[in-house]
Order: structure tokens, then sequence, then C-alpha cells
């Protein structure tokens, strides 16, 4: 299984960037985590490919924005009205998570090498 990540960058406060991540496969759900130095690795955002569910820390709510393309088993992380407190290392990753475990980074069995987001103040 592979995921690939791409995306991530340098970009000001208030600014936008978008995440992808193709997977070889797919699996019931589909996440983002997030690592800033120093820091444990935080959920971002999940999205269970049936029915479409979507979930989002609170952080990024209304801001982030996570959606799937079937054809291409790639998830995007949407990120707009950035904040210096958003930079991390980005990770994708997927497995056939239960639903009472989303949020938790140990129920994911397969990870991306991780995308830098950099958001300057």
């Amino acid at each position: 299984v592979q995921l690939q990540a791409s995306g991530g960058g340098l970009v000001q406060t208030g600014g936008s960037l978008r995440l992808s991540c193709a997977a070889s496969e797919r699996f019931r759900v589909h996440a983002w985590f997030r690592q800033a130095p120093g820091k444990e690795r935080e959920f971002v955002a999940a999205l269970k490919w049936s029915g479409g569910y979507t979930y989002y820390a609170n952080s990024v709510k209304g801001r982030f924005t996570i959606s799937g393309d079937n054809a291409k088993n790639t998830v995007y992380l949407q990120m707009n009205s950035l904040k210096p407190e958003d930079t991390a290392v980005y990770y994708c990753a997927a497995g056939q998570v239960i639903l009472s475990s989303t949020r938790d980074p140990r129920a994911y069995a397969y990870w991306g090498q991780g995308t830098l987001v950099t958001v300057s103040s």
C-alpha cells in the first residue's frame, strides 16, 4: 500500500493551499494528521468513503475541507484562512478505521511520507 502526499509549501497568513494524497488502495477511512515541531501528531480531518462522511478537528473546522476523488483514490485537503499555528508536517493516513477511532492516529495502518506546510506571519 502506498500513500503519496503532495501540495505543501510556504504561504502567508490568510492564504490557501491544497494538499493531495494519492493512494494505491482505498480503505474505509482516509485522513490527514499533522505534527508541529516538538508536538504530538494530531488529527486534522477524515473522510469515510461510504456515505461521504467528513470529520474535522475543532481547530480547522470552517477553514479546511476534506474531499475525495473515487476514480483516483485520492483525498484532498483544501486549507483556507491559514494561520501560523497551522505550520506543521501534514501526513495522510488510511485504514479500516471504526467511527469511534477516527481521530486516533494509532487506528490507521498506512501512512504517507508527509508534506511540510509553513504559514508565515
